[in-house]
């Protein structure tokens, strides 16, 4: 079993967490430390995590970041261009010179979660918890992750955009790792509160550029109110040496809608869990995602929609691409409540295998209690399609090329799912960056050595 020895003795070891001493919040840490220890790591006896186990944190003592002069050099911070502001953590804690918080217009906070406990904490008590929980398989019982974040919350930020308002370019955030020779822990809570008809975009950035290990267990909370319309991507790019795990609760108004895009390109271990909840009549939601593994590399993608209110819609495409022995799951429920009638939820997972020795584990789920709904759910796995590949050689096309072409193509359909251009761009220039030299077809496949 992995350490917890952040959890060790007095709270949090007696560090000082952001906004220690406020009541309210000492409370929750510490109802979150005992429910962790209750729980303890998740393990597959648990249905969600079947397929996925914590092994990198088997027997690595991590140990909450700590307060140092020696701040790492960076020579370079991912981004987009055009985007509004810029908030960057670097091993967890804030890097003012590398943020850049802009112009904002009024009516928007764009700020890190301490900054939001000092300046505002009552705002923060009416909506932190408010959406984490909500919704059917979504309990007490199965949130160990959530409740160290609970116990632990030690950065994040705050987006709050007040009714009517309306972002003209996306905001970013930047976590980079790595930067340190023990194995560290850091445990960001996000906060994101989108008022009647306002509308933004968020741009998460998650990557590792150093060589050290480090655990990353991040909780963000959304509530997208009514007409509202928030799009939210996000790269995962960590490195070999991270375990990544978060936790995503969103909550969706009477004719909101909400675009999410999720590209995992990295880390040794890595685990979204989504739950959605489709709480007014007229919401929408797009829960969409691309992963591609190599080597040792274990990519967990878990998630529960629930269509709890009549006339709701949801489409979740999720395409994937193994080389080597890496290993993805994808787990995808649609929960249709009882009298949620004329809901409409599509659910598709298609992956591509480029060796004998990848391996994925694909389980869609339709949960229906409603009589009157369209819905559909599949997924497939596979190899490189050779009919396709003697066309494209055909034409002259060098066969390495050729066969990243196909790869490109196959990882399409999910990317056009992203609506804002620059960012399908910038997660196109990801995809092609990442491909192989060459990929291996059926009798040519990649032996283990």
């Amino acid at each position: 079993m992995a350490s917890v020895s952040f959890l060790e003795g007095p709270l949090i070891g007696g560090r000082q967490l952001p906004g220690g001493g406020l009541g309210w919040l000492d409370a929750r840490r510490e109802a979150g430390a005992r429910r962790f220890t209750e729980l303890g790591l998740p393990t597959q006896k648990l249905e969600s995590w079947k397929y996925t186990r914590l092994r990198p944190l088997d027997g690595t003592c991590y140990q909450p970041v700590a307060a140092s002069d020696d701040t790492p050099r960076i020579d370079a911070v991912p981004g987009i261009a055009g985007t509004q502001a810029r908030i960057v953590f670097v091993n967890g804690r804030l890097r003012d010179d590398l943020s850049n918080l802009g112009d904002l217009p009024e009516g928007v906070r764009f700020m890190p979660l301490e900054t939001m406990l000092r300046d505002d904490p009552e705002w923060v008590e009416a909506h932190l918890g408010t959406v984490a929980g909500d919704g059917p398989d979504r309990g007490e019982s199965d949130q160990a992750m959530l409740a160290l974040n609970e116990a632990m919350m030690d950065s994040g930020f705050v987006l709050h955009v007040a009714r009517g308002v309306r972002l003209s370019k996306p905001v970013e955030v930047v976590y980079l790792g790595g930067f340190n020779d023990d194995a560290i822990a850091y445990f960001p809570r996000n906060l994101i509160v989108l008022e009647q008809g306002a509308q933004a975009t968020l741009v998460k950035h998650h990557v590792g550029q150093g060589v050290g290990a480090y655990f990353a267990n991040a909780v963000t909370e959304i509530s997208v109110g009514d007409g509202a319309i928030f799009r939210h991507y996000k790269i995962q790019a960590e490195s070999i040496h991270a375990t990544h795990v978060t936790t995503l609760h969103t909550r969706i108004g009477r004719d909101a809608t909400y675009e999410a895009f999720a590209l995992s390109i990295g880390g040794l271990l890595s685990r979204t869990e989504t739950s959605i909840t489709l709480a007014g009549e007229g919401a929408h939601c797009g829960y969409h995602g691309a992963y591609m593994m190599r080597g040792n590399e274990h990519c967990d993608n878990t998630s529960v929609i629930d269509m709890a209110v009549p006339h709701t819609s949801c489409k979740q495409v999720f395409k994937g691409v193994l080389d080597d022995e890496a290993r993805a799951v994808f787990q995808g429920k649609i929960h249709v409540a009882r009298n949620a009638q004329k809901a409409d939820g599509r659910m598709l997972n298609k992956t591509l295998l480029l060796s004998n020795r990848a391996e994925i584990d694909s389980k869609p789920e339709l949960e229906i209690y409603a009589d009157d709904v369209q819905c559909a759910h599949g997924a497939t796995s596979g190899q490189l399609d050779t009919t396709a590949l003697f066309y494209l050689r055909s034409r002259g096309i060098p066969e390495a090329l050729a066969r990243n072409m196909l790869v490109q193509s196959f990882l399409g359909d999910a990317l056009d799912e992203i609506s804002d251009e620059t960012v399908r761009e910038a997660f196109l220039d990801r995809v092609i960056h990442w491909l192989p030299a060459h990929c291996y077809l059926a009798g040519e496949w990649k032996e283990s050595a």
